[in-house]
């Protein structure tokens, strides 16, 4: 699911080859900009306006910025990359490929964006995020990133000491549901067809879990505009003042079919990402990716530092190729003279 944010100014996108393009600006694209523009690289964010954590009032766990809206926390990011003469364009990315190499033998990649603008770039960030596939129950969405919640660490302060439902979407929501136990004492499981065995059922009458393997046909919304509760399929209505989800995950990966990027499944249809190694490398040369792209569960805090981390991985490179197109300047001159 991906909510809009509102709309800022966006910088003109610039006419000459840039060292580097980031895709993405939530936590983990701009924080490679950062570094990036820091080390005097010029480089521009492709920002769609999208981040995954745009419904929620708050953002968590992240030291010196816990509770801070995460509308501020990318405003203050745009901010801090501008001020180092990086760039930050508002657009959605139609098309990007591997494009001719410059006459020194240097990658150059193509990004092409809906309103068919174009730029030229060294290297390429990729730092899109992923979506979070709800599961199929009417009234959830709405709530979404409110009285529905889905990470522990990001929103279950919040919900401590509540009567808490867990929504079952696999096998991974019985995990789930031990970490909100441990925020509340009021926790019913509604298992919505999963399997659960003996052995999980008893685990969950130790911890004081109880398990509802009705159905669920609905979210039924509060007075308040919070959750009241769910409809089961047998018509009883169950109180409950906030749901937790497992979601599946799945990285964003629109628009970017041309770099041809390895994709790979997690286990327990957990979600789909990009496929990286060390600093977010790729199997493709001049591409990295960073954040929920590659990290599903990563938070604000690993995503930015896996952005930074990207963003100096790319320009230790560039300065090898700097200085490779320089030595063989250097050396073609001295052989003409």
């Amino acid at each position: 699911m991906s909510v809009q944010t509102s709309a800022y100014v966006s910088d003109a996108l610039p006419g000459e080859t840039m060292d580097a393009v980031v895709i993405g600006g939530g936590a983990a694209g701009l924080n490679g900009a950062l570094m990036l523009a820091r080390s005097r690289r010029s480089v521009v964010v492709i920002d769609s306006g999208m981040p995954r954590n745009a419904p929620a009032k708050a953002m968590h766990g992240f030291i010196v910025l816990d509770s801070m809206p995460p509308t501020e926390i990318l405003e203050r990011g745009r901010e801090q990359v501008r001020q180092y003469g990086g760039r930050v364009v508002v657009g959605e990315v139609a098309s990007a490929k591997p494009a001719v190499p410059s006459a020194d033998g240097d990658l150059r990649f193509t990004i092409t964006l809906a309103d068919g603008r174009t730029i030229t770039a060294r290297r390429v960030l990729v730092a899109t995020g992923l979506r979070d596939v709800l599961p199929d129950v009417p009234g959830i969405a709405e709530h979404w990133g409110h009285s529905v919640v889905h990470c522990p660490y990001c929103h279950g302060w919040e919900v401590r000491d509540e009567p808490l439902g867990v929504l079952a979407t696999g096998p991974a929501s019985i995990h789930h549901a031990l970490l909100f136990r441990q925020l509340t004492d009021d926790l019913v499981y509604f298992s919505r067809g999963t399997a659960l065995d003996e052995n999980t059922r008893a685990r969950f009458a130790a911890r004081g879990i109880r398990i509802v393997d009705i159905p669920v046909e609905e979210v039924v919304k509060a007075d308040d505009g919070g959750v009241a509760g769910v409809r089961l399929a047998d018509g009883a209505f169950m109180a409950r003042r906030f749901l937790a989800v497992a979601t599946q995950m799945r990285a964003r990966t629109e628009g970017l079919d041309g770099l041809k990027l390895p994709l790979e499944d997690l286990p327990d249809g957990m979600g789909r990402r990009f496929a990286s190694g060390m600093a977010g490398t790729t199997e493709v040369p001049g591409v990295w990716v960073a954040g929920n792209a590659t990290d599903l569960t990563a938070q604000v805090g690993a995503s930015a530092a896996a952005g930074a981390l990207a963003g100096s991985h790319i320009n230790a490179l560039l300065a090898t190729a700097d200085t490779d197109a320089a030595l063989a300047a250097a050396q073609s001159g001295t052989a003409t003279a």
